[in-house]
C-alpha cells in the first residue's frame, strides 16, 4: 500500500506578511487621527504628520500586496478567499496612493477630501487585516 504525503497549502499569512498587514492599520489610523487634529486646530504640522504616516502605511501595504500576489498565485480554488483579499488590499493601496497625492497639496487644500480619503483608507485597511489574518487560516492536509 502506497502512502502519499500531501503537503498542506499554507493559507495563513507568514509572520512577515502578518506584521506588514497588521502594520498598515495603525499607520493609516494615525494618518486619520492627524487629519482630524489638523481639521480641528489648523496647525499645518498635523498635515505633515498625516502625510508621513500615510506614506508608511503605503510602504507596509505595498509589501503586504507583494505577499498577497504570491498567495494568489499559489492558492487553490477552495483555499479561502485570496482573490477578494488581494482586490481589497489593492483597492486600499490605490486609494492610499490617491490620498498621499491629496496630502501633497498646500495647507488647507488637503481638507476635506484628504480627511474623507483617510477615513475610507483606514476602514479598508482594517477590513483587509481582518480578512487577511482570520479568513486565510491554515488548513488540514488535503
Amino acid at each position: 500500500m502506497t502512502d502519499t504525503a500531501y503537503i498542506p497549502y499554507r493559507r495563513q499569512p507568514g509572520p512577515l506578511h502578518a506584521i506588514l498587514l497588521a502594520g498598515t492599520v495603525p499607520l493609516f489610523l494615525g494618518g486619520l487621527l492627524s487629519d482630524i487634529a489638523y481639521y480641528n486646530s489648523y496647525l499645518i504640522q498635523w498635515s505633515n504628520f498625516a502625510s508621513w504616516l500615510i506614506a508608511g502605511g503605503m510602504l507596509f501595504g505595498g509589501l503586504a500586496l507583494i505577499f498577497a500576489v504570491v498567495n494568489l498565485v499559489r492558492a487553490e480554488r477552495k483555499a479561502g478567499r485570496p482573490v477578494v483579499y488581494f482586490l481589497l488590499l489593492l483597492l486600499t493601496w490605490a486609494l492610499g496612493w490617491i490620498n498621499s497625492f491629496e496630502h501633497a497639496k498646500d495647507a488647507w487644500a488637503v481638507m476635506p477630501s484628504g480627511l474623507i480619503l483617510s477615513v475610507i483608507v483606514t476602514v479598508l485597511s482594517v477590513i483587509c487585516a481582518w480578512i487577511g489574518l482570520t479568513n486565510l487560516r491554515s488548513g488540514d492536509a488535503q
